[in-house]
């Protein structure tokens, strides 16, 4: 298995050297050459996620070093659960893939974890030491720091959007310290999302430092999201023998590009629904068929407040024709009136206290519902409600118990730096450390 640059199909990498990269030389994010394919008899007798995740993921991994050590990998990362739990007061078939059960609470620890097992194997004899660029919206960075804290082999720079985190995100980004750096960037997450996109073409920091990147744009982050829709698709397909559908909240398209991925290689998923905030980017193209990124715009579902998302050109490349892509996905917006109304309404009727994020797959569920959708809903449920309290507990009026690992980040001091939104001022800051 090779990987090519979704802008350039000749330039070509191993595994290893695509997640060690994290972006191609020339600007563009790393694809398989050809996907495999699987059948659900492929997958008969496996049920946990280590395990599916070893199976899923062998064919990625074929002929690179790490092929040999991905049961390990996979055993290392996924550690926790990522339970199907009936929605049994919902007013159609409908379950919740509840992705908040890590160290950090948020989805974005199965990817992180994932990467972190890799890249320690792959810089096992490295010269010097990995620096790693993270632009967050909120989830990203705290679980990438997680991942990474106190690994000798490796420092990490978490860019974040000052002021447009929820409070306790922005204390899980800056609690770490040590190999962990964190700035408060006076932007938008876009603008952090361009400075590390910048600074991987600098000529300077390339030269003083060897970069890689831990966002979605990074194939590792990417390829073990798939083995979350692995085992819950196989689940309810052995329970209801349907292919159930997804609704995915999503802002950056890394979550919802590993659906797709995973629907690609034959698991048995069904229809794919991304919900959006009031970031309207993929939404208005879908319908429009007109790619225009924009400046974002803050919502109470922080972490998907993205006007430019990076995998829209991993989506684009899989499905390069824009009719094509329009049958493969769909889209739905929710402002953030509605995100409030969701957390209070089901809150009551359904018992369930959502994050900000989550609410708005579940008012898209409702949507759907509404013009007549059918079969059996997967609502992806990607963050801990205790992350958003100060949002979701006043909508709700109900006390959200925090997590044992979440309370523990809480309790930490913060250390952060304030940086301006540019590249220069990025440079300075990792080149006096």
């Amino acid at each position: 298995m090779h990987y090519i640059s979704t802008r350039d199909a000749s330039h070509k990498a191993s595994l290893s050297e695509a997640i060690a990269r994290g972006i191609a030389p020339d600007g563009g994010l790393y694809v398989p050459g050809e996907f495999p394919h699987f059948t659900t008899r492929q997958f008969e007798g496996v049920t946990e996620l280590p395990e599916i995740g070893a199976r899923l993921l062998a064919p990625f991994a074929e002929g690179d070093p790490l092929a040999g050590e991905l049961e390990a990998i996979c055993r290392e990362a996924f550690n926790f659960p990522a339970p199907l739990v009936p929605l049994d007061q919902a007013p159609a078939p409908a379950s919740v893939l509840e992705l908040f059960h890590g160290p950090t609470c948020a989805f974005k620890d199965f990817g992180a974890r994932f990467l972190a097992a890799c890249l320690e194997r792959i810089r096992r004899n490295a010269p010097r030491k990995l620096t790693i660029l993270v632009a967050t919206s909120g989830d990203t960075g705290g679980a990438v720091a997680a991942a990474f804290h106190n690994k000798p082999w490796v420092e990490v720079a978490v860019l974040y959007p000052k002021g447009l985190v929820s409070e306790r995100q922005a204390q899980q980004l800056s609690c770490w310290g040590g190999n962990v750096r964190t700035f408060a960037v006076k932007g938008s997450f876009d603008d952090c999302q361009r400075m590390v996109k910048e600074a991987f073409l600098d000529p300077a920091l390339k030269e003083s430092h060897q970069l890689s990147s831990a966002n979605s744009i990074n194939i590792g982050r990417l390829l073990p999201q798939m083995v979350y829709y692995a085992k819950s698709s196989l689940e309810l397909w052995r329970q209801l023998g349907r292919r159930p559908n997804y609704i995915i909240p999503t802002g950056n398209l890394g979550n919802a590009m590993a659906c797709v991925w995973a629907r690609h290689v034959g698991l048995p998923i069904g229809e794919i629904v991304l919900a959006t905030n009031a970031n309207q980017t993929v939404t208005d193209y879908l319908r429009s068929g007109e790619w225009q990124p924009r400046a974002s715009v803050p919502t109470l579902a922080s972490a998907m407040d993205v006007g430019n998302p990076s995998n829209m050109e991993r989506l684009r490349a899989l499905h390069p024709e824009f009719e094509e892509l329009q049958g493969q996905v769909g889209a739905s917006s929710v402002d953030d009136i509605e995100i409030r109304g969701t957390l209070r309404r089901d809150s009551h009727e359904l018992d369930r206290v959502w994050c900000p994020h989550t609410a708005t797959a579940a008012k898209v569920y409702r949507r759907m519902l509404s013009r007549g959708a059918r079969g059996h809903w997967v609502i992806v449920s990607t963050a801990h409600p205790a992350k958003f309290n100060d949002i979701v507990e006043p909508q709700t009026g109900r006390e959200v118990p925090v997590p044992p690992a979440l309370a523990t980040l809480l309790s930490l001091p913060r250390q952060e730096t304030e940086l301006e939104p540019s590249l220069q001022a990025l440079r300075t800051q990792l080149q006096h450390t």
